[in-house]
């Protein structure tokens, strides 16, 4: 006998049909903590790869005849290492040399050279000279460096009297770039140079001038670098004018610390980087990464811009008409490699034709090839290889087993938004196939972070800018810094302001290149 079902009991069909409803839950929760899971691994081993990794971006050739590195350090477990002396310091209290030599505050040891430097007498040069005879000398003291060294400049200025009326003279004291300052224009330059070519801090060069047995205040280094970047500070603006006045400008940016934010904290800055046709970099440092920083500059810019993916980029550029938008293939690459654990076969393809984009600029370059020959090469060579990449991308977008957290899938729609950007190459033979050369110039800010970690104000950051963008646009012109540095330095108080573009790195090493102005210690 069948019983009536009751009615507010759920028949068999209705519970299989919630049980399937939380099956295939279940299935998607599944499927999403999956997907989740592959995420954070690649997050992971992303990681890991800037902690650990290489990150040279070139491909290794695997070499059967290259000895493999446990092979070759096989036995040297086995060596014995000999046990080291265990050696204990006493502390000692730290005095001041008795014979120190003073004047105006610099103090050195008498194990510092000294080299004199004599000045003549003007009247016992004259006619008369037979008036006058040298009854003493006066010593003006200033530091001097040269590459590696620490020298002691002593001026022996000539005390006269005239015989007939007794009344004495000397010859005036030579005169220094700063008023009241110790420091001669080769011990500034260097202090610039080494700071910020070579990235060695202030507190380390200060220990340097101590172990050299000079005394300076850490206060004086810092009060020379903010009084020279003042004085360049004009120079580094017409580079900046300079580089906008180009055809194609590359722009990126950097972080940096400058300013306290609060206790403890700095605040978090940008370094902006122009880099110009003519083979020359400025930077700017800001508080903020918006590309209103930046629009200022670029009102009146009439190019190409070639920047990374940042879509800060994009939207400034679609402000003005006048500016055409170009993107760099190194980044697009960049994405494709983060994806090749994910999806090696994929990855290797799309390597591989980036790649092949690469050899037809190798190419280029090692056949010098310029302006129009340029263009109707890489149209000839690199065009249809662009179009073979940007067909294969969009057929892999059309792949049913991608889903958006996958490595690829970022990979695949960064470049498919920026298909535009990335062909802009083609058709201009000014413009560059990546942003390598600026990534190159704007080094200089990471390597020095990495050493003097961070700006104590704001205005040390624009003194930063100041200095990074002469000496590396030097650098990009095949110009010592040093010798740049001690000309400008001296030149640039006399040089009329409506040519201070004669003295920026490129037009200075036509104009006063072969002939530069020198310190006292290089005559």
């Amino acid at each position: 006998m069948n019983l009536p079902v009751p009615a507010n009991q759920p028949s068999h069909l209705h519970l299989l049909k919630q049980l399937q409803v939380l099956l295939q839950e279940h299935k998607s929760a599944n499927e999403h903590l999956k997907q989740e899971n592959e995420s954070l691994k690649h997050q992971l081993a992303w990681f890991k790869q800037q902690l650990f990794g290489e990150k040279s971006e070139k491909r290794l050739i695997e070499n059967p005849d290259q000895l493999a590195l446990g092979e070759i350090l096989k036995d040297i477990e086995s060596l014995e290492v000999p046990e080291t002396e265990t050696i204990t310091y006493e502390r000692r209290k730290k005095h001041r040399p008795d014979d120190c030599v003073t004047d105006q505050g610099l103090r050195f040891t008498e194990g510092v050279p000294v080299e004199l430097i004599h000045i003549p007498a003007p009247e016992m040069q004259g006619e008369d000279a037979d008036q006058y005879e040298i009854i003493d000398h006066k010593y003006t003291h200033r530091l001097a460096q040269r590459p590696g060294s620490y020298v002691i400049l002593k001026y022996q200025r000539d005390v006269v009297r005239h015989k007939a009326d007794q009344t004495l003279s000397t010859a005036a004291a030579p005169s220094g770039l700063f008023d009241r300052s110790f420091a001669d224009v080769s011990f500034i330059a260097g202090l610039l140079v080494e700071k910020y070519r070579y990235h060695l801090p202030l507190y380390r060069q200060h220990q340097r001038l101590e172990a050299s047995g000079v005394t300076v205040s850490r206060g004086t280094l810092t009060n020379l670098e903010q009084r020279a970047g003042q004085l360049l500070q004009p120079v580094a603006h017409e580079v900046l004018n300079s580089c906008l006045e180009s055809h194609t400008l590359a722009l990126d940016e950097t972080p940096s610390k400058a300013g306290l934010k609060c206790k403890g904290k700095m605040k978090k800055g940008y370094f902006w980087c122009f880099y110009g046709d003519h083979e020359e970099i400025a930077f700017i440092y800001s508080d903020s990464r918006s590309c209103d920083v930046v629009e200022p500059y670029l009102e009146e810019f009439e190019g190409v811009l070639l920047t990374d993916g940042y879509p800060g980029y994009a939207s400034l550029c679609s402000k003005y008409p006048k500016i055409s938008h170009a993107e760099c293939w190194t980044h697009s690459r960049r994405y494709f490699v983060k994806s090749e654990k994910a999806e090696p076969e994929a990855t290797k393809e799309a390597l591989k034709q980036i790649g092949a984009l690469y050899k037809v600029e190798d190419d280029i370059r090692r056949q010098g090839l310029e302006g129009d020959t340029l263009r109707d090469y890489r149209q000839q060579k690199a065009k249809p290889l662009v179009d073979q990449f940007f067909e294969w991308n969009r057929e892999q977008l059309r792949r049913l087993d991608l889903v958006p957290s996958n490595p690829l899938s970022k990979a695949l729609g960064y470049v498919h938004k920026r298909e535009k950007e990335l062909q802009v190459y083609l058709n201009d033979p000014t413009v560059a196939i990546d942003t390598n050369h600026l990534e190159r110039g704007l080094r200089c800010i990471p390597m020095g972070r990495k050493n003097w970690m961070f700006c104590w104000t704001e205005e040390g950051a624009d003194n930063v800018a100041v200095f990074q963008t002469l000496i590396t646009s030097c650098l990009l012109a095949g110009i010592d810094p040093y010798k740049y540095l001690v000309d400008v330095l001296q030149r640039i108080s006399l040089h009329p302001a409506r040519d201070i573009r004669e003295l920026i790195p490129r037009l200075w090493k036509e104009k006063f290149g072969a002939n530069p102005l020198k310190a006292d210690l290089d005559k």
